[in-house]
């Protein structure tokens, strides 16, 4: 298996790439499902499935935009969890 980086481009470039980070985008799904009441061990499960679904989405990529990264992401929330989804999708939304 080959190790490769893939980059995140922030904030429409305005803000300094950083590289993707697994873990942080599986705690920011699994806080996701946990804020809407999902038991633990589930949302530890659906956020594993849904990195595994970006990383395979990402696997020919060299960067991506953050907005796609929460794009695709939360497709893939979305097949597990509909409500835990709309979450992190408004996540940074002001309401």
């Amino acid at each position: 298996m080959s190790t490769r980086t893939l980059h995140i481009i922030k904030q429409g470039g305005l803000r300094e790439s950083e590289a993707f980070s697994h873990e942080k985008l599986h705690s920011s799904v699994q806080a996701a499902c946990l804020s809407v009441r999902t038991p633990e061990g589930e949302a530890e499960t659906i956020a594993s499935r849904v990195v595994d679904a970006v990383l395979k989405w990402s696997e020919h990529k060299a960067s991506v935009t953050s907005d796609d990264l929460r794009r695709i992401a939360t497709r893939g929330l979305e097949i597990f969890h509909p409500e835990a989804a709309y979450l992190y999708q408004q996540h940074n939304s002001v309401i």
